[in-house]
Formats: C-alpha cells, sequence, structure tokens
C-alpha cells in the first residue's frame, strides 16, 4: 500500500529554475518573465498586503475602540520568597542578573534576615521579610 511519506517525483520531473535576465539566448533573458512595463515589471512593484485596490481600507474605516498602553507598560520580573532563601547577605537586581524592573511577591516562607533591594514588593512580601528581621530597600 502506498503511503504518502513514500511519495517521490519521477526522475526528470522536477526542473530547475532558471537564472533569469542572462541574455535572449538563456530563454527568459530581457524581460526576465515580467513582461513589458507597468507596476509588477519593476523591481519593488507589488501592492502591500492590506491594499484593496484604492478604496479606504478596513483597518481605516473601522471605528478604533479603547485605549493601548503597549508602549509605556511596566513589566515585571517575579521573583518569591521561596527563591530569596536560598540566597545571603544583601539581595539586589544586580546579583539575580535582572535586566529590567523587579518585584517580590510573597509566595512561600523566608528563614534568614536578609536585606532585598527590588523595585516594587507585596504587602504580604514586605511583611514576611520585616518579620524575618530583614530590610525591603526601593
Amino acid at each position: 500500500m502506498l503511503k504518502l511519506s513514500e511519495l517521490k517525483y519521477r526522475v526528470g520531473a522536477k526542473k530547475k529554475k532558471m537564472r533569469v535576465g542572462r541574455g535572449t539566448s538563456a530563454g527568459k533573458g530581457k524581460t526576465c518573465g515580467r513582461g513589458h512595463k507597468g507596476q509588477t515589471s519593476r523591481s519593488g512593484g507589488t501592492k502591500g498586503t492590506r491594499f484593496e485596490g484604492g478604496q479606504t481600507p478596513i483597518y481605516r474605516r473601522l471605528p478604533k475602540r479603547g485605549f493601548k498602553n503597549y508602549p509605556f507598560k511596566k513589566s515585571y520580573t517575579l521573583i518569591s520568597l521561596d527563591k530569596l532563601n536560598k540566597l545571603e547577605g544583601e539581595v539586589s537586581k544586580q546579583s539575580l542578573g535582572v535586566v529590567g524592573l523587579l518585584k517580590v511577591v510573597g509566595t512561600g516562607e523566608l528563614s534568614k534576615a536578609l536585606i532585598v533591594k527590588a523595585d516594587k514588593f507585596t504587602a504580604s512580601a514586605k511583611k514576611k521579610i520585616e518579620a524575618a528581621g530583614g530590610q525591603c530597600l526601593t
């Protein structure tokens, strides 16, 4: 029985693409299969994917709704107290190798006094760090 994975081209069925634009004797010389004149005969001569034949495109006809804050959105790297428990002394972005903003969340327990420098702390994280005898610095 023939399987799809076993299908192959017959020998000689696939032809190599010719190098175009190499003279009239090359078979696709002179205009290189692009025809004469017009937009598509020139380099870069294609319309954009959103082009609708000159009519106002749908993305301009439909009303825009809502507010997009993507360029100004703050994204934090989250770190839990469980992970801080494995560290010693003073903990900062540099010691953790974090690029950007750092936020400490209160997941887990902290059993040692640490000085933690971060951009933001959750209320539970701050309470647990201070209860263990540590400090929260921003």
